[in-house]
């Protein structure tokens, strides 16, 4: 329940005027990451600017960039983005490269725009997660301290049958 009061009080937009973060966890399948687009969605609507990445695809992406002599526009693009959703945090465990990039991208944004992050792991996991003790905590830093906490619990809504897969009884005659 306090969730959805929560989730009231994020659509109004204020949690971007004060430049703060949404950190939104739970199982796969709980519509993690259709929460943080239709918060970006709602911020969209208010006249603010929103991207969405997958944070593992993204850091590859960045990754290849340094080679090419892309990597400083795409991360001052991100860093202009006002909402800006990671989808999919910490399912690939970031590379020591992955780790320095999301620090250039977490500092860049810190304090300055909105950041949704989204995962299937609790907080309590990400610094073991992320790997060096001493970038996690510099990420983290930037992440956990000015954030909103959603935890979404319960199964996830691809589990569930739907009237097309669902078994009745006449089907199993």
């Amino acid at each position: 329940m306090e969730d959805t009061k929560l989730l009231r009080s994020l659509s109004d937009g204020q949690w971007i005027q004060d430049k703060r973060g949404v950190i939104i966890t739970g199982p796969t399948g709980v519509d993690k990451a259709f929460i943080g687009c239709a918060l970006a969605h709602q911020a969209c609507r208010q006249g603010h600017t929103a991207q969405y990445a997958q944070t593992g695809r993204l850091l590859q992406e960045l990754t290849l960039a340094k080679g090419d002599g892309r990597y400083l526009k795409l991360l001052a693009g991100l860093a202009r983005v006002q909402v800006l959703i990671l989808d999919d945090w910490g399912l690939d465990l970031p590379t020591a490269g992955g780790r320095r990039i999301l620090l250039e991208i977490l500092d860049d944004r810190y304090e300055r725009a909105s950041t949704i992050i989204t995962s299937q792991f609790p907080t309590t996991d990400w610094h073991t997660n992320l790997g060096d003790p001493t970038l996690a905590d510099a990420i983290l830093d930037r992440v956990l301290h000015h954030a909103y906490r959603i935890e979404l619990k319960g199964d996830g809504l691809r589990k569930k049958p739907s009237r097309l897969t669902a078994k009745t009884p006449e089907l199993l005659e």
